[in-house]
This record gives structure tokens, C-alpha cells and sequence, in this order.
């Protein structure tokens, strides 16, 4: 964060009560937030008494336009127009579905039901002389009926459906005759309504009114000739709003004790750049939308000072007398967000360069703040779905989920008096300029059928269960546990691959120098001199990147580590009769450092990439895996690491991530007959006497339905593991066939691309595992209905999804997957002993305290803890990924800056984790475990004694020395390859 934006944030907090433009602290504020916990999900419930409700407006679903001497609407006028195809003729016709409707609204739990009367219904040209009794009889049943269900009323008097009347005969709202005209309207209503309603919207959105009606003409009545007109309609809605709140005070408030407000909706922005000027753009946009109807209503009456300063006289002005009208007149803050406003309905001129984005609990903070702790009830909030969908909504169930989560945590962490949220809406309509092209609705209507069936969306039953439950209380699964590993945890860390730097750093210098000894002790290479060739086996010791490698290694606390070798270049002609030795040499000793640190090494033989094969010249280049030959010849190399390094390594992964979505079935088919050769021969041939174990690692992600509680997610989630996982697992660790579930869904699409194992082959491959290995990163949802085309998997069937309230960067964050992983293993293969092998997140390398990998870590492994402890999990080992970002970009313990290594926040976490050998419950005694044995006590343990020997040449004062600087002898005898 920059200087300026600091002294901003400190200036803005340091005087809660600064106006105007006191919101301008917001951004900052939420820029100090602790990151990545305040960004977690809270679990907790709203406060008692807190409103929850549902709305809907009259042109969208009342229908019925000329039914029982209703008069046209300006949208009765403004669809049959223009190049507009639909009109909100029938709707939804909830004029005639009351019983539909209330059944909805009941079934829901909500407390509170939002809908807006059709002005041109109870006075069909717009004035009390044009009264029409049958349908004011339709808003009196309605609210009868909601009385019936102990549901209470929230009525907007005006949602954008003026009397056509009006509109022709005097101009709509751009003539100030209409404030009075609107007056005697609310007049009528609150006298026929208000004993039973407690909370009146006036106007709903005066912004799209007055912008997109009279300016540019999206909505009805769909003017756009004169700029200005929009300010001056603004103007006179403000001065109808103002007129009707204080009739309401003085003659109904103290009998109906209702309360009044006008629904104001906003879109959120963010700076590009955090500057002060870019905050100021911010403040500027959310003036001309939002203030520009909420300043006059909570502030001083009057427009804000960035509208006048950049408008001038083109924004009307307020005599002292109208701020006085105008100022105080809502009793709360009514707040639109959503999809019809954000992202649909903002120009780009009103973002002032800044960036939109969608952040409803920023939004009610700004309000908080700007004017003065308001209590807020969000009238209207949702997103939307494309037309074509039915019953299962998954986009739009998410981002209800998401708002509320937001809401929810304005009102506990950020002290916001939100007292209500209202979803939208409560049925499929008519969407304004969208038409039906997009549904809002919480429960399907099928506009085909005479009746508009309704149907309860899975939107319907997610928001169902969060008003039965009064948020997210937190349950037990969700709090962090208590408790340890057991002593022999494997405790590890992975890299991709090693830095392999085969010429030996000791000894390599072959130069003469001049040591003065007499001035400053400096060396000076003495040129046309060099010491005679050094005839020496090379050491393990003389390699300084082994050493560093292991001392880092060392440093994070592990007792195993796991990398992968190279394959190409170990056997670069794909005959282990001519191997590398040189590399071969290297990876040896790094293993023998390893062993001598009391690292147990973990080696992968293969890991594939998707930018290389890895694989020898003469297999990459002859077909890869599908090369008959590939499988036999990976056994040979096998054999060859074993001989080569068995003696040091005891634990073997023979493929790392085969289960590639870029992997064919039939790459896959020879990738497990290479596996299982690989693993009979080891246990054939060197198992006695090696006595280590060899198994595969298999990428898994988990897969959770998107609808827990919809059966039809829950099959093709398990339908995307059998191919993800158990395509590869269920040959070794199951069976010995690929999944029947696997196997039939490629059968029902008469797909024969699944290879068939013959008997052999079955045999081969059956067993040929000692430990379950697996990666885990992240988790996915996934749901049988197709919304979006781009993340549709087409021949699986299944749509793939995330929650908006989870943690990014870039892949979700999802602790509690991994839980579900290890037990989706227990479930399928038993007791079988599993390690995870890889896990951790990706995050900006130039972000040393690493706060998401702290929290990433923490969480992750206390989910495995649950598994262990109280889901009776064989877990063995967890391995963080990855140890350093040069090797692993955005995943290591160990930053680079140039050539310096920096050590970032979240090594010596995972090294505090390590050392107490998981969560201990505080004030429990100290786990009891045996002292470690002395690590291969066969091996030849190095000593560090510096040895020095010279070559002396005395004359005038210098010493021509030829310097042999032995760092390590062998403590029984010389150590060489």
C-alpha cells in the first residue's frame, strides 16, 4: 500500500464523523484487513429479529395488463415498441395465482414479502377520480393472505410503472405537477393499506428512473433527446418521495407506526491505482449514482459537491426551504444490489476510469460510514440465470450465498445496523430490457403451461435453509481440531525436480596466487600459473548445491523429503547399459546427504508435465507411452535407480500424476503396465534385501455436487472421481479393471477408446501397490445442469462450477476437501496406508510473508488431522508443496531476490506444526515418542575438519602459495562413487 494511501486510511479513521465524503475511508480500511482471514467464510447467525425476505414488482409478474379496467402502464406501451419482442402482458400472472404465490412465499419461511402496487391498476390514468375498487381489491386480498401466513408486507408504492396517462398527458416525471399527483396517490394507499403494512418503499431505483427511462432510453418511457432531463426528473422524484414521507409522518405514522423509505440501488468500484485521486473517482462515481439520491434524503439535503462541481447547471438546485423538505425524509436505508444495476445498467462515463466490481458488504460500509450508521434494509439482491434454465440454478444459488455472506459479516465484523435482506425475486418474470432472455426468480415458472406452474428452484431450498437456520451457524465438522499425528509421521516436503549442478565446486580451481601477506592478505591471481592436475575421486561433499539443498531442506523441519529424477537424462538413449553416469552420481549423493540429515528421500522416477514427456529421445520421438516398447523400458530404468540408489532410498514413486486429463485411455493403459512392471521388479528382485516400498501418485482434486442435497449432483460428481481417480486406482488398488461406473457411462455413449485388460495383464497390474500417494490442491464443484457452455464438460455430462465465497488464488482454497479425499480413498480401498504427497498454494512470489500459504497450511493439514482422528483414516505422511519458488514458481518455503534466497513467514509455521507433531490440546502432557535411531549407520558419515596444506615460494616479503582447502575427510576411509 502506497505512503499516500495510508495517510489517507489514518486521516479517514481518525474522525468517524468527517464529512462530507467520510466513506472515502472504506477502501483502505478493507486494504488492512487481515488477509487471507477475513476473506474466509464466517459462520454465524444474523441477529435475532432480523428480517428475511422476498420481493417481486408488479409489471414483472402480475400480468392481467387489461384485466378487471386496469389502465396501460408506460411498459404496457414502451414493449410494443421499438425492436422489442416480449411484453409483461401475462408475466407471470400472479394476478390471478395469489394462491401460487403465497404458497411460494410460505414455503420459503421468509418474514417479510416485498411487491409494488400497479399504480395503473388502482387508478387506471393515474389520478384518485379514475378509481378502480376490483383491482385495489386484488392488493387487499393479497395482504390478506400474507396476514393468513404471518408474512408481513413490504409495499412499493412505484416500480418504474407510471400510468401511460400521465406520461402523454403531462410528460411522465420530468413535470413537477407529478409530485403532487404522487402524493395524492400515496395518500390513497396509505389510508386503504397501511393499518396492515409497516414498511413503504416510495420509488423504487430513482436512478434507472430517471438515467435509463429519460436519458438513455433502455427502460420506459424510453426518452433520450435531452441530456439534462434526467437531473430535472431526479429533482422531482426526490420532491415526490419528500412529499408523501411527510404526509405519512403527520397524519398516519402515529397510528400505523409504519416506517418509509425510497429504494436506492448502487453498483461498487475500485481504484485502478491506489492513488488519492483514484479514490476520489471512486467516491465520485458511487456521488453520481447512489449520493446523488441518498445525500439529500441522510445528509444535508442537497445534491453531493463532486455532482455540482462537475455538472454545474445542469443539476437543478434546492431552495433552503426544499432541503429542509427533502433532508431526513427516509427512516431507513433502502439498498438495491444486484444484476440489474451493476454490470447491465452502469455506463462506463460513470466509473471515471475506476473499476466495477461486485462487493456487497464494501458497499454497506460505505453507506455505514458516508451517512452516519443508517440501519439498512436491502430491499432487492440476486444475480440472475440465462432463460433456458430450469429448476437447477447453481450460479445464482452461489451468489445468494455469497451476498449473504457478505451481509452477515457487515453486521458481526464490521458493525454495519443492517436490519433485513430481501433475495430476488421470488418467481421468474418479465426482465425489463432483458425480457425473458434471463430468469431471477428463486422458484421456476413454466410460461407454457395456463396455470405458469411454479416450481422451487435449488436456490429456493439454499435460501430455505439459511432464514431455517438464521445464517451459518457453525457446526462441529467446521472447527479447527485438537490433536496430534502419531510419532512415526512422515512429516515432508516436495519439489518437482532438484537443482543438479554435476561439476564439483571443491578443488576445481586450478590457479596460482599471490598471497600478500605483508599488506592486506588479499589473493592475486598470478597469470601463467596453474597447479597440476588433481588426481582424486570426487566426494559427495564437494558438491556445494547438494549441501545447500540439504541444509534448506533441513531448515523447514522435515524428516522426509520427495523429488523427482529426470528420465531423459538419467538414460538419455534409452539404454540403461549407457547411462549418465555423471547425473546418475549426483542424485545418488543427494540422496545419501539426504539420509545422513535424517531425511528419508522420497523419489519419483517419471513426472509428467504437460509441457515435456520427460522420456529418452528415442521413446519421445516413437510414439511416448503408446510405444509397445515404453513399459518394458521404464521397468529397465526402474531397476537401474533401485541398483543405483536403493541403498538410500526406501520409498519409490514409480509415476507421478499419470491421471492427466491430457492423458489418453490408452497412454493411461501403458502408463500401468509400466507401473507394475516397475513395482514386480523391485519386489522380486530388491525388496529383500532393500526393504523399501513403491506405489504411484495420483493427482486428486476433489469433486463435491454442486446441490449436497440433490441426488442428481451427487452421481455425476461421483461419476468425474471414477474417471479422475479411480481410472487409475481402481486397476491397482481394486479390482484390476477400470471402474464399472467408468466402463458403463463410455458404454452408454458406444464409446470403445476404454482399452480391455486381458487376464495377464489383470494379474499384472492387480496389487501393485504398498501406500496409497496422492496431490491434492484444491476442489471443484460440479452439477448435472448446463448453464455456462465454457465450463461444460460435454461427454461427461457435468457442469464445472466454484463458490463465490470461497478463497482464490488462482484455485480455490477448500480445506475440508481434503477430508473428504482421504476418506473417498479409505472408502474404496479400505485400510490402505496413504501419504499425501503434495499440497499447497500457488501465491505471489514476491509475497515473503506469505500469509495465504500460513493459513493454506494450517488448515489443510488440521483437515487431515480430522481424517486420522475422527474419520479412522491410515494416514502416513503429508507432504507441503513445494520448497522452493525457483524450482516451483509460486509455491515455495524459499523466496529469490537475484541470487539471494529469502525465507518466507510460512517455513517456520510449518516447522512450529512439525515440531509440536500437529495441534497438541493446550495443557496436555508432551507426546511420548522413542528416540530416533542413528540413520544408516553403514553409510560413511562425513566429518567437517578443515585441512590446509601450501606450497610455499618465500621472496621479498610475499608468499607464492598454491592453497588446497580440504572441507571434509571421510571419517573410515575415502568416499567416491
Amino acid at each position: 500500500m502506497s505512503g499516500l494511501f495510508a495517510l489517507l486510511t489514518f486521516l479517514a479513521l481518525s474522525s468517524a464523523d468527517a464529512k462530507p465524503n467520510a466513506g472515502l475511508k472504506t477502501w483502505g480500511r478493507f486494504s488492512k484487513l487481515p488477509y487471507p482471514g477475513d476473506k474466509a467464510f464466517l459462520y454465524d447467525t444474523f441477529p435475532s429479529g432480523f428480517i428475511w425476505a422476498v420481493g417481486t414488482a408488479a409489471y414483472q409478474v402480475e400480468g392481467a395488463f387489461e384485466k378487471d379496467g386496469k389502465g396501460l402502464s408506460i411498459w404496457d406501451t414502451f414493449t410494443r415498441g421499438g425492436n422489442r419482442i416480449a411484453t409483461g402482458d401475462v408475466g407471470s400472472d400472479s394476478y390471478h395465482n395469489i394462491h401460487a404465490d403465497i404458497r411460494a412465499i410460505r414455503q420459503l419461511g421468509v418474514t417479510h414479502y416485498r411487491f409494488s402496487l400497479s399504480w395503473s391498476r388502482i387508478f387506471p390514468n393515474g389520478t384518485r377520480g379514475s378509481y378502480n375498487e376490483i383491482g385495489t381489491n386484488y392488493y387487499r386480498t393479497l395482504i390478506k393472505r400474507l396476514k393468513e401466513i404471518r408474512v408481513q408486507p413490504v409495499v412499493t408504492l412505484y416500480h418504474w410503472d407510471l400510468p401511460e396517462h400521465l406520461q402523454l398527458s403531462l410528460g411522465g416525471w420530468s413535470n413537477p405537477e407529478l409530485v403532487e399527483i404522487f402524493k395524492d396517490y400515496s395518500d390513497f394507499c396509505f389510508h386503504e393499506f397501511g393499518d396492515d403494512v409497516k414498511y413503504w418503499i416510495t420509488i423504487d431505483n430513482p436512478f434507472v428512473v430517471a438515467q435509463h427511462g429519460y436519458g438513455t432510453g433502455v427502460v420506459a418511457p424510453g426518452i433520450k433527446n435531452d441530456p439534462d432531463l434526467p437531473f430535472r426528473v431526479g429533482h422531482n422524484l426526490l420532491k415526490a418521495h419528500a412529499a408523501a414521507w411527510h404526509l405519512y409522518n403527520r397524519r398516519y405514522r402515529p397510528r400505523q407506526q409504519g416506517k418509509l423509505s425510497m429504494a436506492l440501488a448502487s453498483h461498487w468500484i475500485k481504484p485502478r491505482r491506489t492513488h488519492l485521486e483514484s479514490l476520489r473517482e471512486c467516491q465520485c462515481s458511487l456521488d453520481h449514482v447512489l449520493g446523488w439520491f441518498a445525500r439529500p434524503l441522510f445528509a444535508d439535503g442537497d445534491y453531493p459537491p463532486c455532482m455540482r462541481e462537475r455538472l454545474g447547471s445542469r443539476l437543478p438546485s434546492f431552495t433552503q426551504e426544499e432541503r429542509e423538505q427533502v433532508r431526513g425524509t427516509a427512516d431507513f436505508f433502502a439498498l438495491s444490489h444486484g444484476a440489474t444495476l451493476s454490470f447491465q445498467l452502469i455506463n462506463d462515463s460513470l466509473k471515471f476510469g475506476q473499476l466495477e466490481d461486485l462487493d456487497l458488504r464494501m458497499l454497506l460500509y460505505w453507506i455505514n460510514a458516508e451517512y452516519d450508521k443508517p440501519p439498512i434494509f436491502v430491499v432487492q439482491n440476486g444475480w440472475y440465470v440465462l432463460g433456458k434454465t430450469k429448476t437447477e440454478d447453481p450460479k445464482h444459488m452461489y451468489y445468494l450465498k455469497r451476498f449473504i455472506a457478505e451481509a452477515l459479516k457487515s453486521i458481526i465484523i464490521d458493525g454495519v445496523n443492517m436490519i433485513g435482506y430481501t433475495a430476488w425475486s421470488l418467481i421468474d418474470g418479465f426482465e425489463w430490457h432483458r425480457e425473458y432472455g434471463i430468469r431471477r426468480g428463486l422458484y421456476y415458472v413454466d410460461f407454457n403451461t395456463p396455470d405458469m406452474k411454479r416450481e422451487p428452484k435449488t436456490s429456493a431450498t439454499f435460501y430455505r435453509n439459511v432464514i431455517h437456520r438464521n445464517g451459518f451457524p457453525e457446526l462441529p465438522e467446521y472447527r479447527p481440531a485438537q490433536g496430534m499425528f502419531p510419532c512415526d509421521f512422515a512429516w515432508g516436503v516436495s519439489a518437482n525436480s532438484i537443482r543438479v549442478e554435476t561439476t564439483p565446486t571443491q578443488f576445481a580451481d586450478p590457479n596460482v596466487y599471490l598471497w600478500n601477506i605483508s599488506n592486506n592478505g588479499e589473493l592475486i591471481k598470478l597469470e601463467g600459473f596453474s597447479a597440476p592436475p588433481l588426481h582424486r575421486a570426487t566426494h559427495c561433499a564437494d558438491y556445494a548445491t547438494i549441501r545447500q539443498q540439504v541444509d534448506e531442506i533441513r531448515q523447514v523441519g522435515v524428516n522426509h523429503f520427495h523429488f523427482s529424477l529426470n528420465w531423459s537424462a538419467l538414460v538419455p538413449t534409452g539404454d540403461v547399459a549407457y547411462p549418465n553416469s555423471t547425473l546418475l552420481g549426483y542424485y545418488r549423493c543427494f540422496t545419501r546427504q539426504l539420509v545422513q540429515a535424517n531425511v528419508t528421500p522420497v523419489v519419483t522416477l517419471w513426472h509428467h508435465t504437460r509441457q515435456r514427456s520427460n522420456m529418452p529421445t528415442p521413446l519421445d520421438t516413437a510414439n511416448k507411452w503408446l510405444n509397445s516398447k515404453t513399459p518394458e523400458a521404464f521397468a529397465d530404468y526402474a531397476r537401474l535407480c533401485y541398483r543405483e540408489m536403493g541403498a538410500y532410498v526406501k520409498m519409490w514413486i514409480t509415476l507421478n500424476e499419470p491421471n492427466d486429463e491430457m492423458v489418453s485411455y490408452q497412454e493411461g493403459h501403458k502408463m500401468l503396465r509400466a507401473h507394475a512392471l516397475a513395482w514386480r521388479a523391485y519386489d522380486q528382485e530388491f525388496r529383500h534385501t532393500q526393504r523399501g516400498q513403491v506405489s504411484l501418485a495420483l493427482h486428486m482434486d476433489w469433486v463435491e455436487p454442486a446441490f449436497s442435497f440433490s441426488r442428481e449432483d451427487v452421481e455425476p460428481a461421483k461419476r468425474v472421481l471414477d474417471f479422475n481417480v479411480g481410472w487409475l486406482a481402481e486397476p491397482i488398488f481394486g479390482s484390476g479393471d477400470y471402474p464399472v461406473g467408468m466402463r458403463n457411462w463410455l458404454r452408454q455413449l458406444n464409446s470403445l477408446e476404454l482399452p480391455v485388460f486381458n487376464k495377464e495383464d489383470m494379474q499384472l497390474v492387480r496389487g501393485t501397490y504398498d501406500f496409497f500417494a496422492m496431490s491434492h490442491f484444491s476442489t471443484k464443484l460440479v452439477t448435472h445442469a448446463k448453464e455456462d457452455s465454457y465450463t461444460y464438460t460435454e461427454m461427461l455430462e457435468v457442469q464445472h462450477m466454484i463458490d463465490t465465497t470461497w478463497i482464490m488464488s488462482p484455485r480455490p482454497v477448500v480445506p475440508w476437501g481434503l477430508r473428504k479425499a482421504l476418506n473417498w480413498v479409505k472408502q474404496h480401498y479400505s485400510d490402505v496406508p496413504i501419504y499425501v504427497m503434495a499440497n499447497g498454494v500457488q501465491e505471489d512470489p514476491a509475497r515473503f510473508k506469505d500469509s495465504l500459504r500460513v493459513y493454506y497450511l494450517y488448515n489443510y493439514i488440521n483437515e487431515a488431522l480430522k481424517a486420522f482422528t475422527l474419520d479412522g483414516v491410515n494416514l502416513k505422511g503429508y507432504f507441503a508443496y513445494a520448497l522452493n519458488d525457483q524450482r516451483d514458481p509460486g509455491f515455495g518455503f524459499y523466496g529469490q531476490v537475484h541470487d539471494e534466497v529469502i525465507v518466507k513467514a510460512s517455513l517456520s509455521n510449518y516447522r512450529n506444526i512439525i515440531q509440536h507433531n500437529g495441534f497438541p490440546i493446550p495443557g496436555a502432557s508432551p507426546q511420548q515418542c522413542p528416540a530416533l535411531l542413528e540413520p544408516c549407520p553403514d553409510c560413511h558419515i562425513l566429518i567437517r575438519r578443515p585441512v590446509v596444506g601450501f606450497l610455499t615460494l618465500v621472496g621479498s616479503g610475499i608468499l607464492i602459495t598454491l592453497g588446497l582447502i580440504i572441507y571434509y575427510t571421510a571419517k573410515r576411509h575415502k568416499e567416491h562413487y
